[in-house]
């Protein structure tokens, strides 16, 4: 059977362009439904916001599953996988706990195919693997009862390298110009932080990365662009429908601002080349 993506047994909307070149404030939080059917549900999540509730932002009262359930009615969502709160794009959610383990374990046994888009800094390879291994990074309450000595896993990401740009700005001192790249991003395996620690391990790390990132390179495109969120998007999702089982392919939109971003470094600027 054909690949489904809005159709065929299932109520859909598409998400507009709600992300912005920016971590959006208390009245920009949105969130827009990009696929729903009996038993899934994908939202466009945002720059900024939180998955659920977490002990690492106890002041928050925002967040994407709250924010779903509210999109959908009040029905109780099931969460499958996980966004970085700076990340933004496709997020999936399912509305049963059956097929909730269904697509954990999907995502588990690598059967969920994953592609982001990131802006990095530098001129990155054409095309490569990444295959370091990460130590496990802990979070002193999240994690307070993980095991620090734990060693480290295996991580994957494959990448290739879609465009290339070099502006007339000194970020730099050792440099009279500044390069950037963008990237599609291919994980392989799910750890935490692995695509932001994988480009920063390539010497090419994410702009808006205020952890593993360049504080030059996030400020310039702040004070030059007006952009401070972390450039990273999940682009795509594709999987067996748990329960159809026909192929699924979810994208979330680039946005407005992301493209203009993108018209401004001189590289296409519609959804349709991304």
């Amino acid at each position: 059977m054909s690949e489904q993506t809005l159709g065929h047994q299932m109520k859909t909307q598409t998400g507009g362009s709600s992300d912005a070149c920016t971590t959006q404030d208390d009245g920009e939080m949105k969130l827009t439904l990009l696929y729903q059917d009996d038993w899934l549900v994908a939202v466009n999540k945002p720059s900024g916001l939180l998955v659920h509730r977490s002990w690492l932002d106890k002041a928050e009262t925002r967040f994407a599953m709250q924010m779903t359930r509210d999109l959908i009615g009040g029905r109780h969502v099931y969460p499958v996988h996980r966004l970085d709160r700076p990340t933004s794009g496709v997020l999936l959610f399912a509305l049963d706990p059956a097929v909730a383990r269904t697509l954990t374990e999907a995502f588990a046994a690598r059967q969920v195919h994953k592609e982001y888009l990131a802006l990095v800094r530098g001129w990155a390879p054409e095309q490569g693997v990444i295959d370091y291994p990460l130590k496990e990074q802990l979070d002193k309450i999240a994690d307070a009862m993980s095991d620090p000595d734990r060693p480290a896993q295996e991580a994957v990401t494959a990448f290739r390298r879609l465009h290339q740009v070099e502006l007339p700005h000194a970020v730099s001192k050792k440099h009279p110009t500044s390069r950037y790249s963008l990237v599609r991003l291919f994980p392989k395996t799910g750890r935490k932080h692995q695509l932001r620690r994988h480009l920063d391990h390539l010497f090419h790390p994410i702009v808006g990365d205020t952890t593993h990132g360049d504080g030059r390179h996030n400020r310039f495109f702040r004070e030059h662009y007006g952009c401070d969120r972390l450039l990273l998007v999940a682009r795509t999702l594709s999987f067996q429908h748990p329960v159809l089982k026909v192929p699924m392919r979810i994208q979330a939109p680039l946005g407005s601002h992301v493209l203009q971003l993108f018209a401004e470094l001189g590289w296409p600027a519609s959804e349709s080349d991304y």
